[in-house]
């Protein structure tokens, strides 16, 4: 009986793939070109400006008050924090303190905006790992945030409740009564999450080890938020330079060390509990007092230079503004945490498979319009 040798030295040969811009795996419009050698990646190179608007050339067109206004279209899961971002900039810059019920407010709105950022990234997480139900517990949670929030200022997504000098209105009457409940609700799906997804093994298996980037590698390509505190890097801008009332509060910055797409999960998992904590602080303490200072109807900075940063659900946004002394700023740069993020992809992929790409980017957190500014 005559036998065939297999010959099991096959020449593989590298090709090109798009993964979007309309693609289940991508988070909003971005397009990736995918370098593979069967399912091994060999490079990422991300395609960006799909979306592009144009917002840091709009602002040299529009006043202060309006720019507040745009930031809500670029990380739009962090919109509040967005636009505190530019009030505090503008309020630095003309020596202006807020009322301490402002600064309290703000910072209960900002761990909400928090909240409601992580639950969508987690029911989110799960469906691109395969894990359809987490994205129906996750939206049931966030639901709660949202009617908090559209009684507060009659919005749900783009909220502008920050102006310069202050707040938009005063918060709601029955304000303090939701956010309690709400906190009592999540304390008790919190650990659902967990039961769900984060103990699953499965789903660990999908995250260990994968997408490992080093702390050295984090701070290199300038990596925030949780990117970078799931690496060890102590980067948390409410820790370092704490701003509105995060001064009046204890907290512990989320780290782990391995750096690798579990890591980054486990981090914005802590963060929710630690936002629960910072709002559990302030609640009961909400100040008397007005809940905005008058300012001038146009407002105009003094000339210099003037930067401010903030801590968003996806790591540190800056505000870097150019003020010759007129209603418009002459230059206006926002540093935002997804652009940082998102150069990194191509280092934590290659090697890998296109499966674990899609877990990756999903520990990336990656909100395009904050990208393609």
């Amino acid at each position: 009986m005559e036998t065939s040798t297999i010959n099991n030295n096959f020449k593989s040969e590298e090709y090109f793939i798009n993964m979007g811009p309309q693609h289940p795996a991508t988070h909003g419009v971005l397009r990736l070109l995918l370098t593979i050698d069967g399912e091994t990646i060999k490079n990422v190179e991300p395609d960006l400006g799909y979306i592009h608007r144009s917002i840091e050339k709009m602002c040299e067109r529009d006043s202060y008050q309006q720019i507040v206004h745009l930031t809500d279209r670029m990380d739009y899961l962090s919109s509040n924090i967005n636009n505190e971002a530019v009030c505090l900039a503008v309020e630095n810059a003309l020596q202006i303190e807020v009322p301490d019920r402002v600064k309290v407010i703000r910072t209960i709105i900002a761990e909400l905006t928090r909240i409601a950022s992580h639950n969508l990234w987690w029911g989110v997480m799960g469906m691109d790992v395969g894990a359809l139900t987490t994205y129906f517990y996750a939206f049931r949670d966030r639901e709660m945030i949202n009617d908090i929030f559209e009684e507060t200022c009659g919005a749900r997504l783009t909220m502008n409740y920050n102006v310069p000098g202050g707040l938009m209105f005063d918060i709601h009457p029955n304000f303090v009564k939701r956010v309690k409940e709400f906190i009592a609700h999540f304390k008790t799906k919190l650990p659902e999450y967990d039961t769900l997804l984060t103990n699953n093994v499965i789903f660990q298996k999908r995250m260990r080890g994968v997408g490992l980037l080093s702390k050295e590698d984090a701070i290199s390509y300038g990596a925030s938020g949780p990117v970078g505190r799931g690496s060890g890097y102590s980067c948390d801008v409410r820790k370092i330079h704490p701003y509105s009332a995060l001064d009046k509060v204890t907290f512990n910055e989320a780290l782990r060390t391995d750096g690798d797409s579990f890591a980054r999960y486990e981090v914005r998992i802590q963060e929710m509990w630690e936002s629960i904590s910072i709002i559990e602080q302030l609640i009961d303490n909400i100040p008397e007092g007005d809940y905005k200072v008058e300012t001038n109807a146009v407002i105009k900075l003094p000339k210099g230079e003037f930067y401010q940063k903030v801590e968003t659900a996806r790591g540190e946004l800056g505000v870097y503004i150019i003020s010759t002394g007129t209603k418009n700023p002459y230059r206006l740069k926002f540093r935002s945490p997804g652009f940082s993020n998102l150069s990194l992809l191509n280092h934590i992929a290659v090697g890998g498979k296109i499966g674990d790409l899609v877990a990756s980017m999903a520990t990336l957190d990656l909100v395009i319009p904050d990208i393609d500014r």
